[in-house]
């Protein structure tokens, strides 16, 4: 008997229908020996739909008062999934992510596990039930409901599988697996086999949306491996894991693209020691993550410094900057929200030299101006306007994956 954990995201729980089919899944694989648990998001667009909810009530809604909000969409999954198992004969019980253990740190609406308990889990297994659990959502040491983020129910499922040495983590989504490009928007897109654990954190981190970028590393650090399937058709998936059998086989396992990016630029700051802690230590404090960043030298022997923040904190980042200028100068501080991240990602990168001549020559046959480059071993990220970012994702894609 093996314990499976499967996580099922919005669009497969969407409506009856899908809700019936997930149902059959997962009994499918309870009677086939296996215990289950399952982790389910919000149905469709709940959490959208909530979100918009809140903006006609406050233009600036408290955090707290967020998560309290966004947590009932998945507490609807739950319920009506453990009530269509049962209509099938399968004994299945719904949970919290506060019943299912699930402890977090006080950063509401991002926050971070702290730890999970899974006794109780682990006792309704003993019961032989289905648990449904909720994913995204968690309980601070206050004992206030926080969530995750966005994606932040792969992360509850890879974090229970974790906890409770399950044998397989399958994420469900409505894609067949991990692909080269978004098949939605690059018809030519292949689907992989198999992909590592690093490469596939790289092309989440990157904008790729079939898996969340904090469920790959928290399987990586614990060797949870994942399966990445489709829940409407049947077919072999793609397998996220520490070391694959083609490792210097395909060049690129990827292009991504990330249009929830804010370029941020001070200019004009002083070049003395400590000037760049001040800066990103006040984005710090506000949990506000920073990616790309480009130092250069100013035209008065300062120096200007460029970086990029999720858009969704590009207000936040920009009051909490001009309030704190005082402490690292500068003469003025601009926020760009026309911007987009286009990468590839792929461990052949480092032993083949020319990965970044051939991009570089893809975007410039397709007139796409680069404005920000951030290279590692294993990806290249360039910062372009956002109107460009569908033509630039193409145009890489035929250049390396044919």
């Amino acid at each position: 008997m093996a314990l499976i954990v499967q996580k099922f995201g919005g669009t497969s729980v969407a409506n009856r229908d899908r809700i019936f089919n997930v149902a059959r899944i997962v009994a499918n694989t309870r009677n086939a020996g296996n215990e289950v648990v399952v982790v389910v998001s919000a149905q469709g667009d709940t959490t959208d739909d909530l979100i918009q909810k809140a903006a006609e009530i406050s233009s600036n809604p408290s955090q707290r008062e967020m998560d309290m909000l966004l947590a009932t969409g998945e507490q609807i999954s739950i319920s009506l999934l453990a009530m269509a198992l049962s209509e099938l004969g399968v004994p299945a019980i719904s949970l919290t992510g506060w019943q299912a253990g699930f402890h977090t740190d006080r950063a509401y609406t991002k926050a971070r596990i702290r730890r999970l308990d899974s006794e109780r889990v682990e006792s309704e297994l003993a019961r032989n039930r289905v648990v449904v659990v909720a994913g995204f959502q968690g309980l601070n040491r206050m004992e206030d409901i926080t969530t995750l983020g966005r994606g932040g129910s792969d992360t509850s499922a890879v974090a229970l599988a974790a906890a409770l040495h399950a044998d397989r983590c399958q994420i469900f989504t409505d894609v067949e697996g991990v692909y080269t490009a978004d098949p939605r928007f690059i018809p030519r897109a292949k689907r992989l086999d198999e992909i590592t654990f690093d490469e596939m954190l790289e092309l989440a981190g990157a904008g790729a949306q079939v898996l969340n970028n904090r469920s790959v590393e928290l399987a990586k650090k614990y060797g949870v491996e994942l399966e990445v399937l489709s829940s409407l058709n049947p077919v072999p998936g793609t397998v996220v894991k520490e070391v694959t059998s083609d490792m210097e086989g395909m060049l690129i396992k990827g292009v991504a693209k990330d249009t929830d990016v804010a370029v941020l630029t001070i200019l004009n700051v002083p070049d003395v020691p400590g000037t760049s802690f001040k800066v990103f230590g006040v984005l710090a404090q506000k949990n506000i993550n920073v990616d790309i960043i480009l130092q250069g030298t100013g035209r008065e022997g300062d120096k200007d410094l460029t970086f990029t923040v999720p858009l969704s904190d590009a207000d936040t980042a920009l009051r909490v900057l001009k309030e704190n200028q005082h402490r690292f100068g500068g003469k003025d501080i601009t926020v760009d929200t026309g911007c987009a991240k286009v990468s590839v990602v792929g461990g052949g990168m480092k032993s083949n030299p020319g990965v970044a001549s051939r991009m570089f020559e893809a975007l410039f046959e397709a007139n796409v101006n680069i404005r920000m480059i951030s290279t590692s071993e294993i990806k290249i990220s360039v910062i372009i306007d956002k109107a460009d970012a569908d033509r630039a994702v193409a145009a890489i894609h035929d250049a390396f994956i044919h």
